[in-house]
């Protein structure tokens, strides 16, 4: 049976990664994993509906997406803010969608500090930041990949925080968050594969990104530590977070979903 399944496939395995005709709607599109994730989807094939905080950044890479031959939307808005994150989303669905894919990739550590001397307020941002934004972008964009009955493709970015403490760091927030994200990615798996909708989740290790860059020469014997614990010796390159973004979006992952795919260098092996 599987060999007549095989043989009665139309669709070669590069042609399964082609994403043509499909939109795409991503958060914190505008720089590091974000972009990288961004530019791959629309070499792909994919046009880009890219959320950022600031219209520069959101300008260069939109000017990078349609000189590969895709549409780029941009809207500049904070989604680590609940109320913006719902606004923007149901505004975006009626000027912009529909969508096959979202990708909700804002998130970040920004506080180095103990629990023990963190303000809730603080708590209560950073949770919105890395958690809530996820919930709320998959509620109104996937929820209308439900109702149009069309299927299509989650990508939540996770990280390995998610399953391992951060060394010589605070700021647990983040774990907390991520952890979340990745139980909420296999939950919302269950639940909306009979509507043909995937959801997975990426969970990088640390990458070459520019706040990760800055964060090293701030605390260069952190970073340093960091990457003597990985097996091969160095920080992620962004680029590698796109190649894996077209996988998960495309067809070539049609019976792939609830997963994590850890892509750190190896760190977690240890």
């Amino acid at each position: 049976m599987m060999g007549t399944q095989r043989e009665n496939s139309t669709m070669a395995v590069f042609d399964r990664l082609k994403l043509n005709g499909k939109h795409a709607f991503i958060t914190g599109g505008s720089r590091g994993l974000g972009r990288e994730m961004v530019i791959g989807l629309a070499e792909a094939g994919a046009d880009i509906t890219m959320v950022g905080r600031t219209a520069e950044s959101l300008e260069h890479t939109a000017a990078d997406v349609r000189g590969l031959g895709r549409k780029a939307t941009m809207i500049v808005a904070d989604m680590a803010d609940p109320t913006t994150c719902e606004a923007v989303c149901q505004q975006a669905l009626v000027d912009h969608g529909p969508f096959d894919i979202l990708v909700n990739n804002i998130g970040g550590r920004r506080a180095n500090v103990a629990l023990q001397d963190m303000p809730l307020e603080q708590w209560q941002s950073l949770i919105d930041l890395n958690l809530t934004s996820t919930f709320l972008c998959s509620k109104h964009i996937g929820g209308a990949m439900i109702a149009r009955g069309a299927g299509g493709r989650v990508i939540n970015l996770a990280s390995i925080n998610a399953m391992v403490a951060g060394r010589n760091i605070q700021g647990r927030h983040y774990e907390a968050a991520k952890a979340a994200v990745l139980m909420l990615t296999r939950s919302l798996a269950v639940d909306w594969a009979q509507y043909g909708i995937t959801v997975n989740a990426i969970c990088p290790g640390i990458f070459a990104t520019e706040p990760n860059r800055i964060w090293a020469q701030k605390n260069p014997e952190i970073i340093d530590a960091y990457v003597q614990t990985i097996p091969m010796g160095k920080l992620g390159d962004p680029e590698d977070l796109g190649a894996l973004a077209v996988y998960l979006a495309s067809d070539a992952a049609r019976y792939m979903t609830g997963t994590a795919l850890v892509i750190d260098g190896g760190y977690t092996c240890l």
